[in-house]
């Protein structure tokens, strides 16, 4: 019997912890629960995940976990992230000394605040950023 190949811990940022990141990190667990360990954080974390964002997920069967709640990335385990995603922009994460994992940078407006048609787009774009992430994973682990 063979172990299963590890997952990869794969943090998602964004400004407040309540639209983007959120989406990604429902996203990545539920497409790919097999190769993602995903979580999310914000740089300035809203009080609660907008009630829009968990609508949008739910349109197309994505579950972010009921319980959860907007968190500041300095007091998240961003040291033991194998890749961190920010969707806020170049420069816009603060400094993460010792990060020795990848930083990758996703351009994705931020939906808050506008109408539900603003929140699927972000969320479209963000189910195609994941799944091109997912695929370079899996063919680094085959590699």
């Amino acid at each position: 019997m063979t172990a299963s190949p590890r997952l990869y811990k794969v943090m998602f940022v964004c400004i407040g912890n309540s639209c983007r990141s959120p989406m990604a990190e429902a996203i990545a667990a539920t497409k790919h629960a097999d190769l993602f360990e995903p979580c999310s954080a914000g740089v300035a974390p809203a009080t609660i995940v907008q009630p829009s964002t968990l609508r949008c997920l739910e349109e197309k069967g994505f579950r972010l976990d009921p319980a959860k709640q907007p968190q500041r990335i300095e007091t998240s385990p961003w040291r033991e992230m194998d890749v961190i995603v920010n969707m806020s922009g170049a420069g816009i994460l603060p400094f993460l000394p010792g990060y020795k994992g990848a930083n990758l940078i996703w351009e994705v407006a931020d939906p808050m605040g506008q109408p539900m048609s603003a929140y699927r787009t972000a969320r479209d774009r963000i189910e195609l950023h994941v799944d091109k992430l997912a695929k370079m994973l899996r063919s680094h682990r085959g590699a």
